[in-house]
């Protein structure tokens, strides 16, 4: 199939473009790089041996889009672009419901207009807000989220459902609610590139190994969890690339709802000192590190049930914590 992949330079969409790849389909990208860069196409096709289509554009602009559709009438749509910082959505929640709204609205749009088949949409655990039981399965509540992050996912959820569940749409969607990725591809030709100070923790630890930052902080120490810092459930973003492919799959059996979403996750949470101390058996680096307040917007602990995924998708996860953080480490001594 071609699928177009909006953030297709970006961390996790890089991934799933050499995955799309894999399986035999041709990707489309669009991304305006404004967090990532264009070396990351050059990379993808060094990976996969062959040149990609790629769009500088931002998926705001329909006049762009409509040609684009019109050009290369997707068989489905892969949608990661976003701005997707939890810290930064609490300081500038507009710029967040601007950009991660509107571009989610162009897309459908043109979806609904080429009668596109297939949309899988990059959502998050956090459209579950602060979860009262865990692990998490899908039926628990969307509860109010704790930052405009959260709520652009939860309304991008909703906008998708109403476009699906339309009596004349053409479209079938998935909604993938995504933990935590980290890792890299095991070439070091990809991995996560965050523009300035990074927003997640692997990256940090990872920067601050190889003496980009001074040190690193623990962000709250008083959760109620086993050693006091915050629980997650981290998943080797090939893994979870590997699950776009998956859902995309699912979505073409007849039989398949309209709309559904999916826990995308391992199911074993690691906790921010366990993820240091991991990191540090694996490099043989000591981190420095300090221990600071909780940040505004984070939940004590989130982690997944993907048995939904496992039983529809046949989906499950395949890489260790170590393997990922091994791979994160590679790609950060690669970027040297």
């Amino acid at each position: 199939m071609n699928i177009l992949v909006t953030g297709g330079a970006g961390f996790i969409g890089s991934h799933t473009v050499v995955e799309l790849i894999a399986y035999g389909h041709t990707p489309i990208i669009v991304d305006n790089l404004s967090n990532s860069h264009e070396n990351v196409i050059i990379n993808i096709e060094k990976i996969v041996n062959q040149k990609i289509l790629f769009y500088k554009q931002d998926c705001r602009d329909k006049q762009k889009m409509d040609t684009l559709f019109s050009n290369h009438q997707p068989d489905g749509v892969i949608h990661f672009a976003a701005y997707k910082s939890v810290s930064e959505s609490v300081d500038k929640p507009l710029l967040y419901w601007e950009n991660n709204s509107n571009s989610l609205l162009t897309l459908l749009e043109m979806t609904e207009k080429y009668e596109t088949p297939f949309f899988v949409f990059s959502s998050s655990a956090t459209v579950y807000g602060d979860p009262e039981e865990l692990p998490l399965k899908e039926t628990a509540p969307r509860k109010p989220s704790t930052n405009a992050y959260g709520a652009t996912k939860q309304t991008g959820e909703d906008m998708l459902q109403t476009l699906c569940l339309t009596p004349h749409s053409k479209t079938k969607g998935i909604s993938l609610r995504y933990f935590n990725p980290i890792g890299a591809h095991p070439s070091g030709l990809l991995g996560e590139l965050p523009l300035g100070v990074p927003q997640n923790l692997v990256p940090f630890i990872t920067q601050t190994a190889i003496g980009l930052r001074e040190k690193l902080t623990v962000f709250g120490t008083t959760y109620p969890t086993p050693d006091g810092t915050c629980l997650r459930d981290y998943i080797h973003v090939l893994d979870l690339a590997q699950a776009h492919i998956y859902a995309l799959t699912h979505l073409t059996k007849i039989n398949s709802p309209t709309y559904d979403v999916y826990n995308i996750g391992t199911g074993k949470p690691s906790s921010v000192m366990e993820m240091i101390q991991t990191f540090e058996k694996i490099s043989g680096v000591s981190l420095p590190y300090v221990l600071g307040p909780k940040r505004q917007g984070d939940v004590a602990s989130c982690y997944a049930d993907v048995s939904k995924a496992k039983k529809d998708l046949l989906w499950q996860s395949h890489f260790s914590l170590q393997q990922a953080l091994i791979d994160a480490w590679k790609w950060q001594q690669s970027l040297k």
